[in-house]
């Protein structure tokens, strides 16, 4: 068992929080969110190598917004902390529905982000993401928007600034 030092729980949550809000700016589109999860000298490596994580940023926005929509849904969280420099692997599920020749698909992935995060001041952000990919499924999409099931939930997720987050509908 570790010792738990001072500032560790404020620490881990706001690490938390980081990894958070780089799920709603992807999930949205919301460049300035997802901005401001990196360092302005952070890289990123989804698998094609180290990249500047801001340049990134901007550039796969406008493929996300190509798409129907996305979900990224984050489950275990290993935070290992450091001073003012932290670790993280995190498990994530992203659903995705593209358009395709044949009608909408369903692109799901499981994957996990080997985080580096520095704390500057008061405020912990990503020096370093890489990306692994554990799994991934794809089929035609069964996303059903009307009838008696879901017929009903007329608030549905949207890209910025339709989305209820944004406009409070």
């Amino acid at each position: 068992m570790s010792t738990v030092y001072p500032g560790e729980v404020a620490d881990r949550l706001a690490i938390m929080d980081v990894l958070s809000r780089y799920a709603r700016g992807i999930d949205r589109c919301d460049l300035e969110v997802l901005k401001s999860v990196w360092w302005d000298d952070a890289l990123v490596d989804y698998g094609t190598g180290d990249a500047p994580a801001l340049g990134w940023s901007e550039a796969v926005l406008p493929a996300l917004a190509a798409m129907r929509r996305t979900q990224h849904f984050l489950g275990n969280m290993l935070i290992d902390i450091d001073g003012d420099t932290a670790t993280a692997e995190t498990y994530c599920r992203a659903w995705h529905e593209v358009d395709s020749p044949d009608g909408p698909q369903e692109m799901d992935v499981g994957g996990r982000y080997l985080d580096r995060l520095e704390k500057r001041g008061d405020e912990w952000r990503l020096a370093h993401r890489r990306y692994v990919l554990d799994w991934s499924r794809n089929c035609p999409s069964t996303a059903q928007w009307d009838g008696p099931l879901y017929g009903t939930l007329k608030r549905h997720g949207q890209r910025m600034p339709d989305d209820p987050l944004y406009t409070g509908d």
